[in-house]
């Protein structure tokens, strides 16, 4: 029974039931109805007939191949159901803002309004919202409602092509109405909408970097391998791979598998293989399962010696270093040619891990003159007798990476092996071992690799500062891994826009954090508490005259333009304190405006032998205007209730931007990467928790790494950048 066409008034469509029938791929046949009265409704072959906007809904949504698309349980299906009737709300005039508040609390913390997955729920919400056209426009660029548009922007740009194609023919600036010819100039306006509706993902005009297709990929039939060696935490370049196989998979609805490429155990690790898996989920990468090459170790060392007695690899036991001599000059080791009974021999040697056979290795007999260096000869096997961290000492060889992978993608059954394109050289290898094993071929479709000013990524060169204590960690805020830059303050969403702005370009870059940390910035501010802290060291104590007698407190937001951030608590009293840096700007009789109090006239400055400031009387001008002043002044109330900080500061771990070919990375280490500052801040800040984001008036955005605790121990502050360009710490 196929839908033969769907009938609605011209001036009302069912948007949320085109735009989930055109992001599932159900085609719609439209036949507009006369009665601008009517219900819209589906027209199917054998003439039954639905009707209503969200029985058709919940009808695309049941026969859709997208996963749970209309829940993945019956409970998730109730809950899709609440959010269909709450969508009517959205075409009420008089309760848009209301609902349009309601929906950004609940998405605080959420990706999908149900579960885990795009649903008919997210589809009848964003539909509403996009059917008012200017008027949720309007709201969106005001950074009112900032959850309801992160979310509006990524349902967005994970379903471009569909939703662009909805909002194009039937949204206009005054909202819903009859579909726009494509030519006509309304439809250029409402592309130029659908342009900004996208927002910082991509330039208006432009198409999506991204947006890039699998050689030979069908829709349902793609199946997708994040493969990470579990020889160190993940950082931002194995984020880049892992968060493109899911867009891919998300593209052709198809599969992600992650697959520990656990083949080399003088360097792997439980902890590694743990913290990566934590790393997965940070990022949001949906998978199917978790394999690791290690389950296969059987097969591989059978493939290995079929391939041996096929005469398609030998064992060979020349010295290395006269190995990779003999490949660079294409000279032919004298091992090439033995029979298969003695590579037989010496193959048992190895997997028995004796003194002769720690000496061998196993090479594929490829083509020893091969322009492609790669294809000379490559190493299958090794033998080492180190323990596996998952297998123990069960084995004395070890198949390298170029042998167990394109073994392990075949049988798996992978479609596409994403892989970064400085491994271009060995795509011919890649394709040559799988046909000598006699397996199916597996795509490879190239990105470029994401390399970072003043970074290493290089994970032998992070083990190396783990290692001297030049760091506290794998999660150290200096470093470029997943968890060190979240510790430092970075929202995975600003991460995950970084990485598909670049899409799967195939083109090298050298990126800039400051475009990465300016993104972050746009997320955090409109959210983030504001808070006050004064630096200790020379900190100023002002006196106010006809300051209060007793101190009194009020209630005031913690951010003077986002409810969602709460209230704090701030205490007036008759003598204040004010940073060094500020009460040495001061001028005798200068108005000054003290932030969230008023303004007040500085009538004494006292100084030391040095003409250090030492101390300020003043007295306070309520009635005088802000806009009049020079000075805008943070401040703290002399208690015993301020809470007692360090402002922690970092800068890069190498002092040039890129290391060139050869270049030891020791010789540009930075002697400088960490500043601790002791300072006060106000009571409120005994609240925050571990990982909460605030701002600090007029000194940045922080993330709270140490909450407090008691009062003799310090509330850590790790400064978050901004975006602007960083001149290295004093």
């Amino acid at each position: 029974m196929e839908i033969q066409s769907v009938a609605f008034p011209a001036e009302t469509p069912p948007l949320s039931v085109i735009a989930a029938a055109n992001v599932a791929g159900i085609p719609l046949p439209i036949a507009t109805s006369t009665s601008p009265d009517s219900s819209p409704s589906f027209h199917f072959s054998n003439g039954l007939k639905l009707r209503g906007t969200y029985v058709l809904l919940r009808y695309v949504g049941r026969i859709a191949t997208i996963p749970h698309f209309y829940g993945q349980n019956a409970y998730e299906s109730g809950q899709i159901d609440e959010w269909l009737e709450y969508a009517s709300i959205l075409s009420s005039g008089s309760a848009f803002e209301t609902a349009c508040k309601y929906v950004d609390s609940y998405l605080e913390g959420r990706t999908f309004l149900v579960g885990n997955f795009l649903s008919i729920a997210d589809i009848a919400i964003w539909s509403g919202l996009a059917g008012t056209g200017l008027r949720w426009e309007s709201l969106r660029k005001s950074k009112k409602y900032q959850n309801l548009v992160r979310w509006f922007n990524s349902i967005l740009a994970e379903c471009r092509d569909a939703l662009t194609e909805v909002l194009a023919t039937y949204v206009g600036k005054r909202g819903l109405g009859k579909p726009v010819p494509a030519k006509s100039k309304e439809h250029q306006s409402v592309s130029e909408s659908t342009n900004s509706v996208n927002g910082d993902i991509s330039k208006a005009g432009s198409k999506p970097s991204f947006e890039v297709d699998l050689p030979d990929a069908e829709i349902g039939n793609v199946k997708l391998r994040f493969a990470p060696e579990p020889s160190g935490y993940l950082h931002i370049g194995h984020s880049k791979a892992g968060l493109l196989n899911q867009y891919f998979a998300r593209r052709y609805q198809g599969q992600v598998i992650v697959r520990f490429d656990d083949t080399n155990p003088a360097k792997e690790s439980n902890e590694f293989v743990d913290n990566i898996l934590k790393d997965i989920e940070t990022l949001g990468i949906k998978h199917e399962t978790v394999t690791f090459t290690s389950d296969y170790f059987p097969q591989l060392i059978g493939m290995a010696e079929n391939l041996i007695r096929q005469g398609k690899a030998y064992v060979d036991d020349t010295p290395r270093e006269e190995m990779q001599k003999e490949r660079m000059d294409g000279i032919e080791s004298k091992c090439r040619n033995n029979s298969v009974e003695e590579n037989l021999k010496l193959w048992k040697e190895m997997i028995a891990g004796s003194e002769r056979g720690l000496k061998c290795c196993v090479r594929g007999k490829l083509d020893m003159q091969d322009p492609n260096k790669s294809l000379r000869d490559p190493v299958y096997y090794r033998c080492n007798p180190i323990p596996h961290h998952r297998i123990g000492s069960k084995y004395k060889i070890y198949p390298t990476y170029d042998f167990a992978c394109p073994y392990v993608d075949s049988i798996e059954g992978i479609t596409h092996a994403l892989r970064s394109s400085e491994y271009h050289d060995r795509n011919a290898q890649y394709y040559r071992i799988q046909e000598d094993m006699g397996l199916r071929k597996v795509l490879i479709y190239e990105f470029s690799r994401l390399n970072m000013v003043y970074t290493l990524l290089s994970k032998r060169k992070l083990l190396w500062f783990v290692q001297n204590g030049k760091v506290d960690g794998w999660d150290d805020p200096r470093f470029p891994t997943v968890q060190g830059i979240v510790r430092r303050g970075l929202k995975i969403e600003a991460l995950i826009q970084f990485i598909l702005e670049q899409g799967a370009s195939k083109n090298l870059n050298l990126m800039e954090w400051d475009k990465l940390w300016t993104i972050n910035k746009k997320i955090i501010d409109p959210v983030c508490p504001r808070h006050t802290a004064v630096i200790e060291e020379r900190r100023v104590l002002l006196t106010l005259t006809n300051g209060p007698e007793k101190p009194f407190v009020r209630i005031i937001p913690r951010h003077k333009k986002y409810e969602g951030a709460g209230q704090k608590a701030t205490t007036f009293t008759r003598r204040i304190w004010l940073d060094y840096a500020d009460a040495e700007l001061i001028a005798a009789d200068e108005e000054v405006t003290l932030m969230d109090w008023g303004n007040a006239i500085i009538k004494g400055i006292e100084k030391d032998q040095e003409g250090k400031v030492t101390q300020l009387t003043g007295a306070l001008h309520l009635e005088g205007s802000v806009k009049t002043t020079k000075l805008k002044l943070t401040w703290l109330p002399e208690t015993n209730e301020l809470v007692h900080l360090s402002l922690v500061e970092f800068d890069y771990l190498i002092t040039k931007k890129k290391l060139e070919e050869g270049e030891d990375f020791l010789d540009v280490l930075n002697p400088c990467t960490k500043k601790e500052t002791a300072a006060i801040g106000d009571s409120n800040i005994r609240n925050l928790k571990r990982g909460e984001i605030l701002q600090l008036e007029r000194k940045g955005y922080f993330r709270c790494d140490v909450p407090y605790v008691r009062p003799s121990k310090r509330v850590v502050l790790f400064a978050i950048p901004d975006g602007r360009q960083q001149t290295g710490l004093k």
